[in-house]
């Protein structure tokens, strides 16, 4: 019964925890309750047995080895409310974005991968589990997925015919010393110990050591899968600082976000509008004047590299000077063309967008760009899309907000993206080609976001390849930026599967430790880390304010039916629908090959053909007679159709002895038998070979006419086929164009005059009649063959 597993399970998570050789004090609390529980071991059995009885947590006292039995609770639990709240735009006031920058700390900004991993595992877990791949499994358990960074703990929560409820927390990417320790016990691997008891004499292949076995035998947790594939996120985050240090990285990045502002002018569908507004072409009219420059103290030499040293600051022409190739070139890639003189409307636009942007750049660094901190500043403050317009110079651009929205604020993203670039290969961007065709692409398949943006979380949500962003982390100790960036693969998971009692009764000992006995030391004993049963990892998954997750998914239902293997191995849920679907398929297929088999003799493939198989196409197209005078315009005009998958057929000649239409065929096959004597050169022009689809096609509706090494019909080791008349062709006579020539049968067509046949070979006398009837003249094996009766005789050979 569930009582005595219950028991069973208690037992083992008590002499597991309180074992002396492993028993870890994590407070001068602990090294007093060791020896003082020894006498005590038959109460502590007997409570052991009476919470088996009442399914009662058995909890550490202060995490100690005393024991005492809880109050009765639920196996399972209907939910409260664990959606985790994850601060970002859509929640929090504007004023706060811009101002104080709610939810800049790393476990509200990477509760989002757990969110992800919740749903990865929504579509495969209740797969794996029946396949096998996670082990033994019931209601009530508990496993831990550990990975480089990601630390998750799945509760299942109920188990049924085909589905699987479950919750998932997550802890911390950078977790205490604590956690990193059971972290490491968890990883680390148990087949490099040779040792037993004092010495190291090694294991048999396949075998664990002595002190290895030992070891994992007195764990309250085992791993049952050491590389579990999942889908997820990998994550490098770079310190933007040490990107930014010098003036010359900080130059290239501002001559990025110069070139994508131009890009996104050039892209954009409203560019037309914007050239032929008179706001906009009167406010821009002044920059085009002679000596003009703009001459504002945030502009400098050390990072513009449009600067005019003679001018003191940005002009016209030492703004084309730099970028004119650029901006030409992004114009020609317009589909409709523009002017790209350098005082043309296209040119002042860019300008004046690039100094606006550098303007609001130097706004938000608060004038102080050449320092490296009010430079991230800034830079992070236009990436998130705080741009402030102060100049009276650049209030233009509210005559339409896109200029901002779409052109400045992307130019900023994707310039921090080719900063990336810039670093693995600093001569990619050169060429204005590949520096467009890479912006071009990582438009397409890149999403360029603040973290603070919902399209941020749609983004991963929806399994977007790759995604980077500027991340400002602000902790009690550290105020740093980093560039975060993401790339979609498969990752690996250890799984490990925990006693559920160990689980239940640490938790339970929280609940009374911070609760009832106000212990609230964040240092406290209980939480310390003990490898033996992951003490730490497990009190910290807890629900607030007992533990701290950083995300608690909602109870959620995986089904076996979303799981890709297991589905194509049932064959998907037995329905009422899919019955009906089946006895159709069925009887269609019955149809079809009761129709072949009847028709030809074939099978039900030779049946999906579309023309069908054997003697069926025949049916469908009736045979052509062979051209005469009479016949032969109409027969030209109106064609045969070809075949759902076949070239055009051959004219097939419809005979009146029941025997299969001899087969076209160009160049006539030679007669098996020694080469025949060569003729006499005959007098007069030979004639021209015979034009028409049907003897210029070689393919039928099995392939090839004539194979050299086919067996069977017209093979040259094969045997006459049916229908042919009896006796073997001459071996003296020469081989004749066969395409043409009448049918053999004198019964199924009229007599023909001498000139209604073509002289197709110098061999034959002058006249071109042989000697004989028609009915007489020998007709090779190649002839005889059916191109109906060919598929069929293929299966047989």
């Amino acid at each position: 019964p569930l009582q005595l597993w219950d028991l069973l399970y208690k037992l083992r998570f008590v002499l597991t925890y309180i074992a002396p050789w492993q028993i870890t004090w994590g407070s001068a609390f602990h090294a007093f309750a060791q020896p003082f529980a020894v006498p005590h071991s038959a109460m502590l059995f007997l409570q052991a047995l009476l919470s088996g009885l009442f399914s009662t947590p058995l909890n550490p006292l202060l995490g100690s080895a005393v024991f005492i039995m809880s109050y009765a609770r639920p196996l399972k639990f209907w939910e409260r409310d664990y959606n985790t709240k994850r601060v970002d735009h859509s929640n929090t006031r504007l004023v706060t974005q811009l101002d104080r920058n709610p939810g800049a700390d790393d476990n509200n900004l990477n509760s989002i991968f757990y969110e992800h991993l919740t749903r990865s595992l929504q579509h495969t877990l209740c797969g794996d589990l029946v396949l096998g791949r996670w082990g033994n499994y019931g209601p009530g358990d508990c496993f831990v997925l550990a990975s480089d960074y990601l630390n998750a703990l799945v509760h299942l929560i109920e188990v049924g015919n085909g589905l699987i409820t479950f919750q998932l927390r997550g802890l911390e990417f950078r977790g205490t010393y604590c956690q990193q320790r059971e972290v490491e016990a968890i990883t680390e691997g148990v087949e490099e110990d040779e040792g037993c008891c004092c010495c190291e004499p090694g294991h048999l292949p396949r075998v664990l050591s002595f002190n290895a076995a030992f070891g994992q035998r007195w764990l309250a947790w085992e791993v049952t899968a050491s590389k579990y594939v999942l889908e997820g996120y990998s994550i490098s985050d770079n310190n933007a600082a040490s990107m930014l240090q010098v003036f010359d990285l900080r130059k290239i990045l501002v001559t990025y976000y110069v070139k994508s502002i131009i890009y996104y002018v050039s892209r954009s569908p409203k560019l037309e509008t914007w050239l032929n507004h008179e706001g906009i072409a009167a406010a821009l009219r002044p920059v085009r004047a002679l000596g003009y420059a703009d001459s504002d103290p945030t502009f400098s030499l050390s990072v513009d590299e449009d600067y005019d040293l003679r001018l003191s600051g940005l002009s016209l022409p030492s703004f084309c000077a730099v970028h004119l190739e650029w901006i030409q070139y992004c114009a020609s890639r317009r589909s409709q063309p523009v002017d790209q003189d350098w005082n043309s409307p296209l040119v002042t636009l860019c300008f004046g967008l690039c100094v606006l942007g550098r303007r609001a750049l130097g706004t938000a660094s608060h004038s102080m760009s050449a320092s490296l901190e009010p430079f991230l500043y800034g830079l992070h403050a236009l990436f998130k899309g705080d741009f402030r317009i102060t100049s009276p110079r650049d209030e233009w651009v509210f005559a339409d907000m896109d200029l901002l929205h779409r052109v400045v604020a992307p130019g900023v993203r994707m310039a921090l993206k080719l900063h990336q670039d810039h670093f693995t290969s600093p001569d990619e961007y050169e060429e204005p080609a590949a520096l467009y065709d890479a912006i071009a692409a990582n438009e397409e398949r890149l999403v360029i976001s603040h973290e603070g943006d919902p399209a941020w979380r749609s983004a991963i949500l929806s399994n977007t390849p790759s995604l980077l962003a500027l991340r400002h982390v602000m902790d009690d100790a550290s105020d740093e930026y980093k560039i975060i960036m993401l790339n979609r693969r498969h990752l690996s998971f250890r799984v490990i599967k925990v006693n559920r009692e160990c689980v239940r009764g640490l938790w339970a000992g929280q609940q009374q430790e911070l609760v009832f006995l106000r212990n609230r030391n964040p240092e406290r004993g209980s939480i310390q880390n003990a490898k033996q049963a992951l003490r730490n990892m497990i009190n910290s998954s807890c629900d607030q304010p007992l533990g701290y997750p950083i995300y608690v998914s909602p109870l959620t239902t995986s089904l076996a039916g979303s799981h890709p293997q297991l589905r194509a191995l049932w064959g998907g849920p037995v329905s009422l629908g899919a019955i009906a679907r089946w006895l159709l398929r069925s009887w269609e297929r019955l149809h079809k090959g009761c129709g072949a088999g009847c028709n030809s003799g074939g099978n039900v493939d030779d049946s999906d053909c579309g023309g069908g198989g054997g003697l069926t196409s025949l049916s469908n197209h009736p045979p052509l007679a062979h051209p005469t005078p009479e016949n032969a315009a109409g027969s030209s005009e109106q064609p045969l159709p070809p075949g759902p998958s076949w070239g055009p057929r051959p004219s097939l000649s419809g005979s009146g002895d029941g025997r299969p239409p001899p087969l076209l065929q160009w160049p006539p096959p030679r007669l098996p038998g020694p080469p025949p004597a060569s003729p006499a050169p005959t007098e007069g022009p030979r004639p021209s070979r015979p034009s028409g689809p049907a003897l210029l096609n070689s393919e039928g509706p099995s392939g090839k006419w004539s194979l050299g090494g086919r067996k069977g019909l017209g093979g040259p080791d094969g045997e006459p086929a049916s229908g042919s008349p009896k006796g073997g062709t001459p071996k003296s006579q020469a081989p004749l164009d066969l395409s043409l020539s009448p049918d053999v049968s004198s019964e199924a067509s009229p007599a023909r005059t001498t000139q209604d046949l073509p002289c197709l070979d110098s061999s034959i006398p002058e006249g071109c009649t042989p000697s004989g009837a028609p009915g007489d003249w020998p007709v090779p094996a190649e002839e005889r063959e059916s191109p109906a009766a060919q598929p069929l005789l293929e299966h047989q050979y």
